[in-house]
Order: structure tokens, then C-alpha cells, then sequence
């Protein structure tokens, strides 16, 4: 296949599946992070916030197996390689889900929306991209990179399951399936959530879209003759990379992650038309659209320092039980909670 097609293009059509896949999961599941956040805190119901725990057990079961298997080495993801700060983690996590309460959306949220013919949301999606890459390799990469030197932390391990093999002596693949496992367990032990059949579903789905990120990378990685990342969806440097790739194809080629952002874009659209939820719609108060950008503006930050975003961190990373993702994980919960009760209850003097 890779003879047929160059790698970039399989690359791209593989993130392209999967992002289809998570689109669909986004219109027909209503598959969204501060959704089901803001249903926990607010109406009491767990079923949306469950899915993304059930997605994030299916994803490790996934790739843990694939480990087993030896058709993933976690060790070459970005997750392993990079350096891990624990503060960079909690800053990038409490920023992220601030802005995700106050844009209404996170970077996948917004994508999901947009192909439903949300503008606000393109606008959210246009703003987040730019601000990822400002931090990422534009004007305040230097001091990123100053202040991950300076909090980064060396461990022999990077994650929960090499950590308990090297006390315990079980193989940490072991270690990996029994803690993914013990999570979709947990997930599924909620009798309302067992009914709710749509949402169990479209949260397997959404957690073997991420295992097929890492199966088809890493098979491209082994059998392809260019080097490959191996990685998988994530919605923080792909937002940028897409915007990269439509204006200048030759400075920003086709990637895993501009495959993925497509296909969330065409999965939405399918979806919306499914539903007949599709229309148009664009903000007409300033107001609204100043804390999108805002909330975009910050999301973008957060998730450079995050190394990921509700998606990325938080399922793509926390399927390989890495130490950062769920220190991130908590940081957007505690961001989004503060955000949502900033917008719905209040807690400033009102404006005169």
C-alpha cells in the first residue's frame, strides 16, 4: 500500500478515518468534554463525562494490546520523548479548561460544531490554531521552552504502568490492561449509563479511534522509508498544521493530524445532515464573540504547555497511562468547573 500511496498520504487518510469517526461520535453521540462536564456539575448526570472515561478504558485496552502485540512502541510517541513538566501540566490543564467554559467549546468541540455549520465556531477554531503556534514555535517558543528547562522533571519511567513494573516485577503491559480495564469497568458499573446504549457505543467508538491512530502510525513508522511519528488524534498543533497545509501546501504538508482534523470536519458534516441539525449560524452579540476569543486565545496556550488538549491529553495520552495526562485531565476539569461558574452563577460584580 505504501508502494501505491506516498506516506504522507496514508498518514493523512489514516487520521482521516479516525477523525470521521470522532466527528460522527460528536453530532450523533453528542461525544463533548464540557458537555458532560457542566452535565455532572449542573444536572447531576454523569452519562456524557462517563462516556469520555469509557473512551479513554477502550483506548487503553486498545493500546496497551498493541503494545502487547509489539505493534506499538510507546516509548517513540511524543508523550514519552518530550520532557515532562508536572507544572506545566497543571498551568496548561486549569488554562485549557478555563477557556474551553469560556469559548463553549474545546479545539474538537468547536471543529465537531463548525461542521455543523457553526461560524463562531470556525472563529474559535482559527483563533486556537494561531495561539497554539505562537507558543508552540512562534514569538513565545523561547520562553515555553526557557520554562519547560527549568520545571521539567527526569524519571526512569513516564508511566503508571513502567513505574509499577519496575516496584512490582509484572510486565508493565500487564500493569496496562488490568488499570484500562479496572477504568472501563468503572465507567460501565453505572446502571444509567448501561442504558444509555448510544452513548456506550459512541464512547467505544471514540476510544478505538484512537487505538487505530496508533496502530496505522506506527505501522507507517516500521514499514515506510521516511521517518514517521507515531501518534495519534489530538486537536492542539493539527489545528495549526491544517492552516499550514491550505495556505502554503509546500511549507506545511499533509499530516496524521491535518488527515484528522479533516475528518472530524467531514464526520460532523455527515452527522449534522443525519440528524438535520445542519444551519448555519454566526454570533451576533460582541460580547459573546470577545469571550470565544479569548477562551480560544487561552485554550491555544494551555494546550501547548498541556502537550495536548481534551483529546489529545486527555484520551490519546491518558490510553498510555503517561504521569501528565491525569494531572492535565484534572486541571481542565478544574478549569472548566471555574469557568462554568463564572458564566452561570456568577461570582464578579456585574458590569454597569
Amino acid at each position: 500500500m505504501i508502494s501505491a500511496l506516498s506516506e504522507t498520504v496514508l498518514l493523512a487518510l489514516i487520521g482521516f478515518g479516525g477523525g470521521v469517526i470522532l466527528g460522527l461520535a460528536a453530532r450523533l453521540g453528542r461525544f463533548c468534554t464540557l458537555g458532560g462536564i457542566e452535565d455532572f456539575l449542573y444536572s447531576g448526570n454523569s452519562v456524557r463525562l462517563r462516556m469520555w472515561g469509557l473512551a479513554i478504558g477502550v483506548a487503553g485496552l486498545g493500546a496497551f494490546a498493541l503494545i502487547g502485540l509489539g505493534a506499538l512502541d510507546p516509548a517513540q510517541t511524543i508523550y514519552h520523548i518530550a520532557p515532562w513538566s508536572p507544572l506545566y501540566g497543571v498551568m496548561g490543564g486549569l488554562l485549557f479548561g478555563y477557556g474551553m467554559a469560556l469559548a463553549g467549546n474545546c479545539g474538537f468541540g468547536a471543529l465537531a460544531r463548525f461542521g455543523g455549520g457553526d461560524l463562531r465556531s470556525f472563529v474559535i477554531v482559527l483563533v486556537m490554531g494561531i495561539a497554539t503556534y505562537v507558543a508552540l514555535s512562534g514569538p513565545l517558543a523561547q520562553l515555553r521552552l526557557i520554562g519547560l528547562g527549568l520545571s521539567s522533571v527526569e524519571t526512569g519511567a513516564r508511566s503508571y504502568p513502567d513505574a509499577l513494573s519496575a516496584v512490582f516485577g509484572m510486565p508493565s503491559v500487564v500493569w496496562g490492561l488490568a488499570i484500562s480495564a479496572a477504568i472501563t469497568g468503572w465507567m460501565l458499573w453505572s446502571h444509567p449509563f448501561r442504558q444509555a446504549c448510544g452513548a456506550v457505543i459512541w464512547g467505544t467508538l471514540a476510544g478505538l479511534a484512537i487505538v487505530s491512530g496508533w496502530a496505522g502510525t506506527q505501522w507507517v513508522a516500521r514499514t515506510g522509508f521516511a521517518a514517521a511519528p507515531v501518534n495519534s488524534h489530538t486537536f492542539t498543533s493539527p489545528l495549526g498544521e491544517t492552516l499550514l497545509f491550505l495556505m502554503t501546501s509546500s511549507g506545511g504538508g499533509l499530516t496524521f493530524g491535518v488527515g484528522s482534523v479533516a475528518g472530524v470536519l467531514a464526520g460532523a458534516f455527515a452527522g449534522s445532515l443525519i440528524k438535520g441539525h445542519f444551519r448555519w449560524e454566526a454570533c451576533e452579540d460582541p460580547r459573546e464573540l470577545r469571550r470565544q476569543v479569548l477562551g480560544a486565545v487561552l485554550m491555544g496556550f494551555g494546550a501547548a504547555l498541556a502537550m495536548g488538549c481534551t483529546i489529545g491529553q486527555g484520551i490519546s495520552a491518558f490510553s498510555l497511562l503517561t504521569f501528565n495526562a491525569p494531572i492535565v485531565f484534572a486541571g481542565i476539569f478544574a478549569g472548566a468547573a471555574l469557568g462554568l461558574r463564572q458564566l452561570i452563577e456568577g461570582f464578579t460584580a456585574p458590569e454597569h
